[in-house]
C-alpha cells in the first residue's frame, strides 16, 4: 500500500457529544433518584464508558492512497471510480433524500450537509454510485484525479 495521498477523519462534534451525555447523565439522575448513592455511581461509570464508546463507533475515516479509495471498511479501486461530483448542501441534501438510489453505497454522518457522489465503473458491481459525507470533497476529487 502506497503512503495516502488524502486522509479525513470525521469525528463527532461537540454538541452531539454534550447530547449524548446529557442524554446519558439523565438516566443517571433518574437512577439516583429511585435508588441510592453507590448505584448511581456505577450508573455513572456505565454512562461514562458507554458515552466513549459511541463516540469512538461514531468516528469515520476516508483514506486515499496511490491504489484505492476506502471509506470506513468499504473500499473501492481507482480504476473503477468514474466521475467525481462535488455536491452543495442542497444537492447533497436531494442525493441522500428524494435522489437516492437504493442500491448505491452511502457513507453518510447524520452532522455533515456536504459530500461528494462517485460514479462506479464496474460491469461486475450493482452499485452505480458512493454518495459520501465530506467537508474536503474537492480534495478528495483531487485525489482521485491524481491516478
Amino acid at each position: 500500500m502506497s503512503p495516502a495521498t488524502f486522509r479525513e477523519v470525521i469525528r463527532p462534534p461537540l454538541w452531539l457529544i454534550a447530547f449524548l451525555y446529557f442524554m446519558l447523565f439523565s438516566l443517571v439522575l433518574a437512577i439516583w433518584a429511585a435508588f441510592d448513592n453507590r448505584t448511581a455511581t456505577i450508573a455513572a461509570l456505565i454512562a461514562l464508558v458507554l458515552g466513549a464508546v459511541v463516540i469512538f463507533l461514531l468516528k469515520g475515516e476516508i483514506n486515499c492512497d496511490g491504489e484505492e479509495l476506502r471509506v470506513g471498511r468499504a473500499h473501492i479501486g481507482y480504476e473503477y471510480c468514474g466521475d467525481v461530483t462535488v455536491l452543495s448542501r442542497a444537492e447533497f441534501l436531494r442525493a441522500r433524500s428524494r435522489e437516492a438510489d437504493p442500491a448505491a453505497h452511502l457513507a453518510l454522518f447524520f452532522w455533515i450537509s456536504e459530500g461528494i457522489k462517485i460514479e462506479v465503473n464496474d460491469p461486475r458491481d450493482p452499485t452505480p454510485y458512493w454518495l459520501i459525507s465530506t467537508k474536503r470533497g474537492a480534495e478528495i476529487e483531487r485525489a482521485l484525479k491524481k491516478r
